[in-house]
């Protein structure tokens, strides 16, 4: 090839690629797909991906650009990872640019090497070994480090050290630790855990999964919480780790990560790569480095460790698989669950789903046999699941959201020396400021929303868009001075709890208690081994974590999703409000589940208190296929937004009129509409839905539709977005 031209995706919002000329001093023996490239773009340089090289280009080539550098000798993007996200784009209708953007670490965007640091490792010192851990009490973060070196005397790797670096500085001032360079890796425990013995609907899905070792299955771990999902997970990375594998583990959220991370590695004494948005640039640089060169033999991550290289897969994991948390909900909008299985297919390898309250999108697919169904229908050991009772609270006078029969039980839970979580997914102290005299309601001016106010700040704050002001003393439209806070936060509900069990130590955990790195590991850690006796908190609190010393769980407020115009409300409200009341009785101990609702006779709600997770969603899955909604169905989402109120709805209607001159695509326009919070940071929002019972359909129009949107002059007065199997509709 005597004038190679490359092809590459740059990190730009145009649905296309660009062609170069390659730069001077290459050879095109040595340009591979995958490789980053630095380019002129514009009046900037920017760093792309290689996407393939070609001999003939649309362009005159006297127009085209050369290229300024080759950075890597070799693909840092995997053969496997290129294909998937190649696929995505399409798939997602995504700009192929910033699709391979978000498949790089921040540092390979920059156009950083792709190499590691070296490794950094503490270790006590002769005086550090003089010190024991429960002298620190005042401070259980350096405590915990104490106590992690004095068990690894040979050294512990700083990514396995979860802490803030401050709490490392404080040791290494007094003398106690110190860092040195490892000649090889270190491992955070050198005396492994024993695994557990497998109860045998535990063996049954292990025996199930580890058959299909080295080709594609996929497999549904169905699993009440408290069955042992994480067991099963060992026992299947210790038979996958001895065939000299890989495993990746995707999590939905960060707070999830710690309690893995630490059951790993008291299990396997084997390096461990951690990625999700809490470490820095370089952590996460380092990590993804070690799992494609083969030295992390276990990958756990959030979402975007779907795009984590690894020299030698065995098995993919995701767990809590039903969490919308997997779905990313800005820019590239992929599912992490989905493309895992995509992955594993391309990989040939098995992927492994888990949950105890599956989406109706997965049972289905048992229904449908793509996936192999596993059920774990008990609780390991003793301990069996709690019992539900429902609090009708439309006859019930509230105690700042606390009924007297929710208050009578924690107090009897508290005397029996059982700790209690209560649950309510709202911050703040009260979600609305009003005025008793004229009926004002302080709203935010930016969204159709209403303020909330945080008492701990004593100002009004949107949850929406992030803007704040002080709480105003007198109403702004009558003057009077009868404003009065209305409905529960959870600085409220604790300020209750504080008056009425003033000796009993509490813990909150929201958004606003963990906004400090390191705060909400600290906090779940304090939850866990008992030091507080009561637990407040949002859904932070609530999903997948062990608490063995919860007896009650309460739940303030079961109703939000029963009556929302988004039609998986249901399903997000059931698996909730299981994952909420799964943190009870997880021990010898039986537990309670006291749910408030203002409509106990609910029949959805009914079902799941008395038969269960699996009756409920094969009624909500029924009640899907008579309205012809997904998983029966397939949707795309498009949304518009602009400054000017109508601009988004005249937008979608040339969108929708497009469709309909098409004729005959078997796709279904449904609108345009206002969204539900028409209004959000000072911008309109319109939306379009699209439905066709043929994916390919749905596919072919979008396909043609994004192409034509990027030519039109109108999309310069709008942004939008094409969200295709969206999480949510509003």
């Amino acid at each position: 090839m005597n004038r190679p031209i490359l092809r590459i995706a740059i990190c730009t919002p145009l649905y296309r690629s660009f062609d170069y000329l390659a730069p001077r001093d290459s050879h095109a023996a040595a340009l591979h797909a995958g490789q980053r490239i630095r380019v002129p773009f514009g009046r900037r340089t920017t760093v792309g991906v290689l996407l393939e090289v070609v001999e003939h280009t649309d362009i005159a080539v006297e127009k085209l650009k050369r290229a300024l550098q080759v950075l890597d000798e070799q693909p840092v993007i995997a053969a496997d990872i290129f294909s998937m996200v190649s696929w995505a784009s399409r798939y997602y209708h995504h700009p192929i640019g910033e699709a391979f953007a978000a498949a790089l670490p921040v540092l390979l965007r920059q156009g950083q090497p792709a190499s590691s640091n070296p490794v950094v490792a503490y270790r006590l010192t002769a005086a550090g070994r003089d010190i024991e851990p429960n002298t620190l009490a005042r401070a259980p973060r350096q405590a915990a480090i104490i106590a992690a070196l004095h068990s690894a005397p040979q050294g512990v790797e700083r990514a396995a050290l979860d802490v803030p670096a401050s709490v490392l500085q404080a040791l290494t001032g007094k003398g106690w630790i110190e860092t040195f360079t490892p000649d090889s890796v270190l491992h955070a425990t050198t005396t492994p855990d024993v695994p557990h013995a497998l109860n045998p609907d535990q063996q049954r899905a292990v025996d199930a999964v580890s058959a299909h070792l080295g080709e594609f299955d996929a497999f549904l771990l169905e699993g009440v919480t408290g069955s042992g999902k994480t067991e099963v997970y060992l026992h299947l990375i210790d038979q996958v780790l001895a065939r000299g594998q890989q495993v990746l583990v995707l999590v939905p959220e960060i707070g999830l990560t710690p309690q893995l991370v630490t059951r790993f590695r008291q299990r396997f004494p084997v390096a461990l790569a951690v990625l999700h948005s809490g470490l820095t640039d370089r952590d996460r640089l380092n990590a993804w480095i070690a799992a494609g060169a083969g030295s992390a033999p276990i990958v756990l991550g959030t979402r975007s460790a779907i795009f984590t290289p690894l020299a030698h897969p065995g098995l993919l994991i995701v767990d809590e698989e039903h969490d919308a948390s997997l779905k990313q909900q800005e820019g590239f909008r992929y599912s992490a669950r989905d493309l895992a299985v995509w992955r594993a297919r391309l990989l040939g390898v098995p992927v492994l789903l888990g949950s105890a309250t599956p989406s109706l999108e997965s049972l289905y697919n048992v229904e449908q046999q793509r996936y192999r169904h596993l059920v774990l229908p008990e609780r390991t050991g003793s301990a069996e699941l709690p019992g539900f009772h429902l609090i009708d609270v439309r006859q019930q006078v509230l105690q700042d959201g606390l009924s007297a029969l929710l208050l009578k039980q924690v107090e009897q839970h508290l005397a029996s020396a059982g700790q209690v979580l209560l649950f309510l997914n709202r911050r703040g102290f009260a979600p609305t400021l009003m005025c008793y005299d004229c009926d004002w309601v302080a709203e935010c001016r930016r969204c159709d929303a209403r303020l909330t106010w945080h008492h701990s700040d004593g100002r009004l704050h949107c949850h929406h868009c992030g803007s704040q002001r002080p709480v105003d003393t007198r109403c702004p439209q009558c003057g009077s001075s009868e404003l009065h806070p209305q409905g529960q936060g959870t600085e409220r509900v604790e300020q209750a709890l504080a008056e009425r069990f003033p000796d009993v130590e509490r813990l909150r955990i929201d958004r606003d208690t963990t906004r400090r790195k390191g705060s909400l590991d600290r906090l779940l850690e304090q939850a866990r081994v008992g030091q507080r006796q009561i637990l407040l908190g949002t859904q932070m609190l609530a999903k997948g974590h062990h608490f063995p010393n919860v007896t009650l769980v309460g739940i303030l407020d079961a109703d939000h999703g029963l009556f929302s115009t988004d039609f998986r409300a249901s399903e997000r409200m059931a698996q909730l409000i299981v994952q909420v009341a799964g943190r009870a009785g997880r021990q010898d101990r039986p537990g309670q589940v006291i749910i408030q609702t203002a409509h106990p006779d609910h029949p959805l709600l009914q079902l799941l208190v008395t038969r269960g997770y699996p009756a409920f969603a094969a009624a909500a899955l029924a009640e899907r296929k008579a309205a012809h909604l997904p998983p029966l169905t397939n949707l795309a989402l498009l949304r518009a937004e602009a400054t000017d109120a109508a601009a988004p709805i005249r937008f979608l209607e040339g969108i929708q009129a497009r469709i309909r001159q098409g004729g005959g695509t078997g796709v279904e326009a449904w609108g345009p509409v206002p969204a539900s919070m028409e209004r959000r940071a000072g911008r309109y929002r319109a939306q379009l839905l699209l439905q066709s019972d043929q994916r390919a359909d749905l596919q072919q129009l979008l396909g043609g539709l994004v192409r034509e949107l990027e030519k039109s002059p109108d999309t310069r007065r709008v942004r939008w977005s094409v969200d295709v199997d969206p999480a949510d509709t509003y």
